[in-house]
């Protein structure tokens, strides 16, 4: 299993100079990847937030795969997710690509769908009808992506006979993962994606059945399952005498990687931005990087 770390991208501790230390270290030291993650917003009951601190001061993900792809020369670059129906396709191929070139060809998009009803609201997007516009998209941007003129007319999205260059640097396109945790997410990442991405929320102790439904899928697909890359987000908290998936020691964490190992996971990557006490605004900043030095560096792949 390939081991990757998040940047710092929520709350007090997402600064420039951090990012940049964190991926240059990370990148010394064999890391595989770095990621990032998107919230648009966090919602309010009068005064009163509706989600996690960690959800109320969030850096775009693109703009920060941009930073990271001038200051890495080795390790793979990708966001975990974004969300298809913020965007129009010729819009975010447009970005993709750019970044797949800034970074030589390093770039995993992770693709969505959204859950939150304010974000929608916000983005002018509608809820209804999401995984269909998520197969629409996807099939927009490998039309894009191909080689020639362009030209799609599907059921959502339609781009005119058009030159829509350049291409990206992978070809046929940067590797695309879905994201999503319900079966039919699951079945749809098998029979279309060329991988799975977890969610935060996920329950590690069943991952393994949900990698085995996306194999399945992509069996009766006609695909190879083996072809197929399984990425879990870990929600790290380094907690000395607590005890939880991802959460406990830092031996204890490494136990939980090499479990993740064994249920099938292809890459896992050590998120710290998901722990209140670091990805808080009202954090520390001091105090977080101190402690991604640490798991960072004891963490680190050999």
């Amino acid at each position: 299993m390939q081991l990757g770390f998040a940047v710092p991208v929520s709350g007090s501790w997402a600064t420039a100079g951090s990012c940049a230390e964190i991926a240059r270290r990370a990148d010394e030291l064999g890391y595989s990847s770095l990621w990032t993650f998107q919230r648009l917003l966090s919602p309010l009951d009068g005064d009163d937030p509706r989600l996690a601190p960690q959800y109320r001061s969030v850096h775009d993900p693109l703009a920060v795969l941009a930073y990271l792809a001038g200051i890495t020369t080795r390790v793979r670059l990708g966001v975990a997710v974004v969300n298809v129906p913020f965007y129009a396709p010729v819009v975010l191929a447009k970005q993709l690509t750019t970044i797949d070139h800034l970074s030589d060809g390093r770039l995993d998009v992770g693709l969505g769908l959204g859950w939150l009803p304010e974000e929608f609201e916000a983005a002018g997007a509608d809820l209804v009808g999401r995984g269909d516009r998520l197969e629409d998209f996807l099939g927009c941007l490998q039309a894009i992506w191909a080689d020639g003129v362009v030209e799609y007319d599907g059921p959502l999205y339609r781009v005119p006979r058009s030159r829509i260059d350049p291409k990206p640097v992978q070809r046929p396109h940067p590797p695309v993962l879905f994201g999503g945790g319900a079966e039919k997410a699951l079945r749809r990442a098998g029979r279309l994606a060329d991988g799975w991405v977890s969610g935060s929320q996920a329950d590690l102790a069943t991952i393994g059945q949900s990698i085995s439904t996306i194999r399945a899928a992509a069996a009766d697909a006609g695909r190879d399952p083996d072809r197929l890359r399984f990425v879990c987000r870990g929600a790290v908290k380094v907690r000395p005498g607590e005890r939880g998936a991802l959460t406990g020691s830092l031996d204890d964490v490494r136990d939980d990687l090499a479990a993740l190992a064994l249920a099938g996971v292809t890459e896992t990557f050590v998120d710290l931005n998901f722990d209140p006490e670091i990805g808080s605004p009202d954090a520390d900043p001091a105090v977080s990087m101190r402690r991604a030095r640490e798991a960072l560096e004891a963490l680190a792949p050999w």
